[in-house]
């Protein structure tokens, strides 16, 4: 753990996720106002927020795998949270029913990791391309 030498509690892959996924609050609120939009902050901290963290890593010369899987991760248990704190729990649910939703909620945190390095990967990808075609730019002779 590197940053904890710099005085940071959090692995910089830790900050670079939850970076993304404040950055991405935005950027879902605006698609959510579209018409037939149904953005949830899960899916676009999922998607969004990874890409951004996988930037953000990037950039600073980390695993932009590493900091889109936490942000995948942490979209996929805030948006099954708000499915939990949303889904009625004024009802008793029987045995098979809450098995059922503790394996989908499962299924649904390593997915969205998945997810989450997927986008992480094309956020530092992105970000090196783009850099690397502004240092090929400033290395040409100007004319």
């Amino acid at each position: 753990m590197q940053s904890s030498s710099r005085g940071h509690v959090l692995p910089d892959s830790w900050r670079f996720a939850l970076v993304g996924a404040l950055a991405s609050l935005p950027i879902t609120a605006v698609l959510n106002r579209l018409p037939n939009s149904e953005a949830t902050v899960g899916g676009g901290i999922m998607i969004f927020g990874a890409f951004i963290a996988g930037v953000v890593a990037a950039i600073r010369s980390s695993d932009p795998s590493a900091a889109g899987l936490r942000a995948g991760f942490t979209g996929a248990v805030l948006g099954v949270l708000i499915f939990l704190l949303t889904a009625g729990t004024t009802v008793a649910w029987p045995l098979p029913r809450v098995v059922f939703w503790i394996f989908a909620g499962g299924l649904v945190v390593c997915v969205a990791s998945l997810f989450g390095i997927g986008f992480g990967r094309a956020g530092g990808w992105m970000a090196n391309t783009v850099a690397s075609r502004w240092s090929a730019d400033a290395d040409a002779p100007h004319r």
